[in-house]
């Protein structure tokens, strides 16, 4: 672990930071219409567990998450930061569980109203960690052809999913398109979500997630202990920081053993 931190600074420090930085958007007032029009959902218990979401409730097995959720939050709020991507140079990595869990510890925070979208487009997963159904495709609501508001479900009181639960077959056909900007923008202005945590594919899977990125303020990348290379870590740290600022690196399936004690 310090190894891999050693040489992700030296990396870094041979670099300069080229991540884009979006304008802070002006603080709007709630309207609990919308959002309180969202159909709420109770999560099975059995669901969560099964897929390592551990963050609904505060006890121990929380922690790890309630610390990345803190620090997440203050880093964004420091830079009037609303949107974070999650993604991974390659995919099996826990990114999907990264951001379930992020997203149901920010719903214990009761001040924060939260988003979680799943636009790793070509391999949605959030739909079958929560347990979530819908009638819906997600291309249908990203065109416009079916309303947000019948397709998103709250989770918790101020927690909102928007799920994919069909592949797409040409997932760069709708991220390139001109309704995603439209789309975001629309929903940051009707449900005023304090963070949208979007699941993106991994970086060296495809372009998929490159495409998505611009729209983003900020990305976690998230490594899984003992398969991740310190060359793919570099390589998609180089190619999120293009297009958004580099909020932090995530180490997933680190043994407790592997943490020395200070």
């Amino acid at each position: 672990m310090e190894k891999l931190q050693a040489a992700l600074a030296r990396a870094r420090s041979q670099r300069s930071d080229t991540g884009r930085v979006r304008p802070k958007s002006p603080t709007q007032p709630v309207s609990p219409g919308a959002w309180d029009d969202l159909e709420m959902v109770h999560l099975s218990d059995a669901t969560l567990r099964k897929h390592r979401i551990v963050s609904q409730a505060p006890d121990t097995s929380a922690q790890s998450f309630d610390v990345l959720r803190t620090k997440t939050l203050l880093q964004m709020q420091q830079n009037g930061w609303t949107r974070l991507a999650i993604t991974s140079p390659e995919s099996s990595s826990g990114k999907t569980t990264i951001a379930c869990n992020l997203a149901m510890g920010l719903g214990r925070t009761n001040n924060l109203r939260t988003m979680l979208f799943d636009f790793d487009l070509g391999d949605p997963s959030i739909h079958t960690f929560l347990g979530l159904e819908s009638r819906h495709s997600l291309k249908s609501v990203l065109t416009g052809r079916v309303p947000l508001s019948d397709h998103a479900k709250r989770i918790r009181e101020h927690v909102g999913v928007v799920i994919s639960p069909q592949v797409e077959a040409d997932p760069n056909k709708l991220i390139l398109s001109d309704e995603i900007g439209a789309f975001l923008d629309g929903v940051q202005e009707m449900y005023k979500p304090d963070v949208m945590i979007f699941d993106l594919p991994a970086i060296l899977g495809g372009d998929h997630a490159r495409a998505f990125l611009k729209n983003t303020d900020c990305a976690l990348i998230v490594a899984l202990a003992e398969k991740t290379r310190f060359s793919q870590l570099d390589i998609c740290e180089r190619e999120v920081a293009e297009s958004t600022n580099v909020l932090g690196v995530v180490v997933n399936g680190c043994h407790p053993s592997a943490v020395k004690a200070e």
